[in-house]
């Protein structure tokens, strides 16, 4: 087998965007399949560890490099979308590129999380999604995607072509190989018609799933300290109907000032003085005022989050959300604890990848966050625990403390995808610290 040569390799030290997650390792930047391929097949002969990175976005240490660290920004572009709505893109291309791309071509994805600076393989790879009782996560758009394994082969991978493969490396972790371009399914550009406002957590436990389905996409910030809730609710419309963005005045003040500028002053007052994170927060949950608006789809999904945090998000099964919700404010409203930042609650419908953690089961996500550089403690424990109580599993880019032996209890399919990491990378030549923790050491080096 005749590889491109691979790119040299330069010493670099490396942070997420959190700033929890440090590594020195090798740095390369392929731009094409055959070179990844070049750069795996001689890092499993020499038994080093390689691990892909995009964004750096991750909280967990799923993309820490050990020996050498591949970033994908060279894997980049968009194609043209074909008459049955689907393009293929470069996997390092980032989100954020592909929304403007989609759109100039008169296209958009079905949906979409709230952050849009991973690249796609990145979000793909580590279960990223949105919200909407009707709708999967990224990975649910994948028709087709090219993957090059630690041997340096590379697989064309579909329902038809490497089936197994296709449909393990959609939330692959990086864990099988490294996914250099992925075909996604598009729909023609629509909108949404957004209305946010306050609610409150008693509502919306009694009137869960009522509250939930009410439109296409709905989600909602609980603030701890308080019974406070911030709702979004999302509408999905035609372009005919016409758009009105918010004037640009409210979108500044609303996005940049109270939800940016002013939230990091709250973080950093409730940082330096404790006591006062339960009147700040009533604050912040009284700031932001009813608003309504509509624009093309990417513009209201995505949020702007310039205040940096860490984050553990748990997966549970959308009828337990309503009683994960009431434990959680229960053990909060009997501790001590300062939460300055609100608790994110979305939905996914179900989906049939492996290791995504909507498998199977229609799902609620429930997010708590802290500021970046400072310990999650007994907060973040609370979260898992009463989660883990209902089966819950956490998102593979946010922070948690769960092992293989755990996890293969919360996902049926998961000895499926280690079996076939274990066949297509034996050696572990993609694994880190975090996957052999997450699933398992792999054969030869067990």
């Amino acid at each position: 087998m005749t590889h491109a040569p691979a790119p040299s390799a330069s010493r670099r030290r490396w942070r997420n965007w959190a700033g929890n997650q440090r590594a020195e390792a090798d740095v390369v930047h392929p731009r094409s399949a055959g070179e990844v391929a070049a750069v795996l097949a001689a890092a499993t002969g020499a038994e080093r560890r390689v691990r892909p990175v995009g964004s750096g976005h991750s909280f967990s240490a799923v993309a820490v490099p050990e020996d050498v660290q591949l970033v994908c920004d060279g894997l980049v572009g968009v194609g043209e979308v074909d008459g049955e709505g689907r393009v293929t893109v470069g996997a390092g291309t980032p989100l954020h590129r592909l929304n403007a791309e989609l759109v100039r071509q008169g296209w958009s994805l079905i949906n979409l999380g709230d952050i849009d600076r991973q690249t796609v393989a990145g979000a793909l790879s580590t279960g990223t999604h949105g919200t909407g009782a009707r709708f999967g996560g990224l990975a649910t758009q994948v028709r087709a995607l090219q993957l090059v394994t630690p041997s340096g082969e590379v697989l064309a991978c579909d329902p038809d072509r490497n089936p197994d493969v296709f449909s393990a490396a959609r939330v692959g972790l990086g864990a099988l190989g490294v996914v250099t371009a992925v075909t996604l399914q598009a729909v023609p550009a629509f909108a949404l018609r957004a209305v946010e406002g306050p609610g409150t957590l008693t509502a919306a436990i009694e009137g869960f799933d009522e509250l939930m389905t009410s439109t296409d996409h709905v989600e909602f910030y609980w603030f701890p300290h308080t019974d406070a809730t911030l709702l979004k609710c999302n509408t999905r419309v035609s372009l005919e109907e016409g758009l009105a963005p918010l004037p640009r005045w409210r979108a500044v003040w609303d996005d940049e000032i109270l939800a940016n500028a002013a939230f990091a002053g709250v973080v950093a007052a409730g940082r330096r003085v404790p006591a006062l994170v339960p009147p700040l927060a009533r604050m912040s949950a009284k700031a932001l005022g009813a608003r309504s608006w509509t624009d093309h789809a990417h513009r209201v999904f995505v949020s702007r989050r310039r205040v940096r945090f860490q984050e553990m998000e748990y997966a549970v099964p959308r009828a337990d959300a309503p009683a994960v919700l009431a434990e959680l404010r229960r053990v909060h409203e009997a501790s001590d604890w300062r939460a300055a930042f609100p608790v994110e609650v979305r939905l996914a419908a179900a989906d049939d990848i492996p290791l995504s953690t909507a498998s199977g089961r229609d799902t609620a996500y429930v997010a708590a966050h802290v500021p970046a550089g400072t310990a999650p403690g007994p907060w973040f424990d609370a979260l898992e625990s009463i989660a883990g109580s209902v089966g819950g599993r956490p998102h593979w880019g946010k922070l948690h403390g769960l092992d293989a032996a755990t996890l293969a209890g919360r996902y049926p399919r998961f000895a499926e995808f280690v079996a076939l990491r274990d066949r297509l990378d034996p050696a572990g030549t993609l694994s880190n610290a975090y996957l052999d923790r997450v699933l398992g050491v792999p054969a030869v080096r067990a």
